[in-house]
């Protein structure tokens, strides 16, 4: 049997959007700079595409920047807020996302910025407290921190931490990467300056993303060599790319309270199930409805002879899952988010990320082979 439970780190791609980046293949060969005819076609599925994400997002087209990754859009909020916005300071957390805190302690080492790291709860929540005394004393800081975890699931409140940073006179980015279409987004009332997502976290295609950059904002593009994306972002656009999360957007935004219902009784099934049959088991970050993500169950199991090679067995069980994030080029290191919570040592953790196409057929026979595997 062959179960996928790895879907924070990627999705299967819905036959839909497939066959709308087909039709683009087929039918829109132009490059969207190009003024003729083709390149005219090409171009108004770009901006028919903006426009469509915009209005999904309730803001405007021209603060939709397309990119290469949700990795490059994150990137971009932090290096153009340096750069650009005159930004010297940077408070963030130590369970953020790697592109996050690599970006932010490169620019460190340069000598162009501060970093502070804010506290947390034992959920991997933000200590809200601590985050308006660091504001407080750092003015026009950019504070960046993820809507949601995505290694523990556990969800922060960002209008809350928006409105700190208003309060302040400080930038805010947030990686949305893991609630961008999983969750309805409205960018009017969470008053952020910077998102980042990835169209490959919600059954659209890799390889393209967007930066949602506040458009009271005045920045400069990284990449340079061209005047796309409103000289934003040179290069060529992916046209079928654009096209695809544009069509992943909208499909994951139909009857969207119903999907997460649905997912959320499939991990809250696995969670049960877990807690009656392997003693000892618990669980990392929030696992609350209100709390944390309804995709992602971070499972902290006893230890056991079986748990430094938990990965591969379940691997060879048919059974696809992950020890924290994907995107350290399939790196078994520790993780540094259950460091940051001060995860036991001696524990083994996996990550069991679910999507609309999750059975339940497939988490009973997880449970089987874990229970065989920790028995």
């Amino acid at each position: 049997m062959q179960v996928y439970l790895d879907n924070a780190a990627t999705t299967q791609m819905d036959v839909q959007v497939i066959e709308r980046m087909t039709e683009i293949m087929h039918e829109c060969y132009g490059n969207a700079s190009a003024i003729h005819q083709q390149g005219r076609k090409a171009r108004a599925v770009v901006e028919m595409a903006r426009k469509e994400i915009a209005k999904m997002l309730n803001c405007s087209g021209p603060e939709i920047i397309f990119t290469g990754s949700g990795t490059e859009a994150d990137n971009m909020a932090l290096r153009c807020a340096v750069n650009d916005l005159d930004v010297k300071h940077i408070i963030t957390s130590k369970i953020e996302h790697k592109a996050v805190l690599d970006t932010a302690v490169e620019l460190h080492l340069k000598g162009l910025v501060q970093i502070s790291y804010v506290k947390l709860d034992i959920l991997g929540r933000v200590d809200l407290n601590h985050l308006k005394e660091l504001a407080a004393e750092n003015p026009k800081s950019l504070i960046s921190l993820m809507h949601a975890n995505n290694e523990i699931g556990t969800i922060n409140d960002i209008v809350a931490i928006s409105q700190i940073a208003r309060d302040n006179n400080c930038f805010f980015h947030t990686d949305t990467v893991q609630t961008v279409g999983h969750y309805t987004i409205d960018l009017e009332k969470l008053n952020v300056d910077f998102i980042a997502c990835s169209a490959h976290k919600f059954h659209g295609p890799k390889g393209v993303g967007f930066l949602y950059k506040n458009k009271r904002l005045r920045i400069r593009p990284l990449m340079t060599g061209g005047g796309q994306e409103s000289a934003m972002r040179a290069g060529t656009e992916n046209v079928m790319g654009i096209a695809g999360i544009a069509k992943a957007l909208e499909i994951a935004n139909r009857n969207i309270d119903v999907k997460i219902e649905t997912v959320q009784r499939i991990k809250t099934y696995l969670k049960e199930q877990l807690t009656s049959e392997i003693s000892g088991v618990c669980f990392n970050g929030d696992t609350s409805e209100s709390g944390g993500l309804y995709t992602v169950l971070n499972v902290s199991l006893p230890p056991h002879d079986n748990a430094s090679t938990l990965l591969f067995q379940l691997d060879m069980n048919g059974i696809c899952a992950s020890g924290g994030s994907a995107c350290n080029s399939g790196a078994l290191s520790s993780s540094h988010v259950l460091q940051g919570i001060g995860h036991p040592t001696d524990r083994s953790a996996v990550r069991f990320s679910f999507s609309k196409f999750t059975k339940q057929e497939e988490i009973d026979y997880t449970v089987k082979k874990l229970k065989e595997l920790f028995s």
